[in-house]
């Protein structure tokens, strides 16, 4: 008796696993450790396993070629939901999906035209005038940068949004953007990104936003070895204009690395929170490298997609992601507390209030 009610308990666990939803996940270049645009996508799928008991698998293709295999192979496998990570998905996460109309699939970051795919897209421009806003309050020399990865439309929105709110904060400001390349191959080469911000720093530029997935790490490297700008570097026609972070706690490295008429450089993070990266030197309480992060959640729009899935509420068609729903923002956290003055969070929300009214409207190119 007891063997034959071991038995069945073994086949209701067997028949409850058979029913788990599975979901598969196509990544995009860069990887899912990129800490920035997959891994918030991979964090939203693991929340999911968590959560709500889903079952999940990767595929990270060595060539973009190899990505409608991959997706393929899912729909093959009869997974209920396959998720495609970036724009560069979307041929071959609409071709597999036509092929296979009784499943459901997801595209983030461009839309599909077919109906069994959930297209969930961002207004990037949104919390991208969030973080300019705070870049140019914070800037000591008046110039800030944006360093892009691919030179595409929908990085065009980032660099718009950050411009427009850097130069809402102050109309003198300068924006200095470069985009890492027009390849793919642009989101994980650090190396080019960070010949880019050592270009933007002899041009005066003290806060970096980098939107260019692992090739961010770049500029995060760069500011890492250097950590300040130097008035005897400081190109004609740009001088010293503020020094908010004087009574700052700095670490000994910085202290001996940038005494003198200095002050330090910033850069913004993207995606997800990178604020930590900041943190040279192992130490909270000390100055933080990190001014903020445009947080961009793909994580919340993945683990809402699969709960949807779960929930027999799966929809076809776009889904944006914007201020008004947590889609986008910035982040304040104990890395830059004391980077951000409350004053300055007050500003920033009374904007972002405007532009979820719409009385502030932010440009997209």
């Amino acid at each position: 008796m007891k063997k034959i009610l071991t038995l069945a308990l073994a086949m209701t666990a067997t028949a409850a696993s058979a029913q788990a939803l599975r979901v598969g996940i196509a990544y995009d270049a860069g990887g899912k450790f990129d800490k920035s645009f997959n891994q918030s996508a991979y964090e939203g799928t693991q929340r999911a396993v968590k959560n709500l008991g889903v079952q999940s698998k990767d595929f990270e293709p060595s060539d973009p070629s190899q990505t409608v295999q991959g997706i393929r192979q899912f729909a093959n496998d009869g997974f209920d939901l396959t998720i495609g990570v970036g724009f560069a998905n979307n041929a071959s996460i609409s071709q597999v999906a036509k092929e296979n109309p009784d499943l459901f699939f997801g595209l983030i970051d461009d839309v599909s035209t077919e109906k069994n795919v959930a297209s969930l897209v961002f207004q990037e421009e949104q919390g991208s005038y969030l973080v300019g806003y705070l870049a140019a309050m914070n800037s000591a020399t008046g110039v800030v940068g944006f360093v892009g990865g691919m030179d595409i439309p929908l990085i065009h929105k980032f660099e718009a949004g950050f411009a427009a709110g850097a130069k809402a904060a102050n109309a003198k400001v300068k924006v200095i953007a470069q985009y890492v390349g027009t390849t793919p191959d642009a989101w994980n080469n650090p190396g080019k990104a960070k010949e880019i911000a050592g270009s933007m720093r002899a041009k005066g530029a003290d806060i970096i936003f980098a939107a260019a997935g692992a090739s961010g790490n770049g500029v995060i490297d760069y500011i890492k070895q250097t950590q300040c700008i130097k008035a005897a570097n400081l190109p004609s026609g740009v001088k010293f204009n503020s020094n908010n972070f004087a009574n700052v706690k700095k670490s000994a490295a910085y202290t001996k690395a940038c005494a003198g008429n200095t002050r330090p450089m910033f850069f913004i993070g993207v995606d997800s929170n990178q604020n930590y990266l900041g943190d040279f030197d192992k130490n909270p309480a000390t100055m933080n490298h990190g001014l903020t992060s445009m947080l961009k959640r793909v994580d919340n729009a993945v683990y809402a997609l699969i709960q949807d899935v779960k929930n027999d509420k799966f929809k076809g068609g776009e889904r944006r992601f914007g201020l008004k729903d947590a889609g986008v923002g910035y982040a304040v956290d104990q890395y830059n507390k004391a980077l951000i003055s409350s004053a300055q969070v007050a500003k920033v929300e009374a904007v972002k209030a405007k532009i979820i009214s719409g009385a502030i409207k932010v440009p997209t190119k």
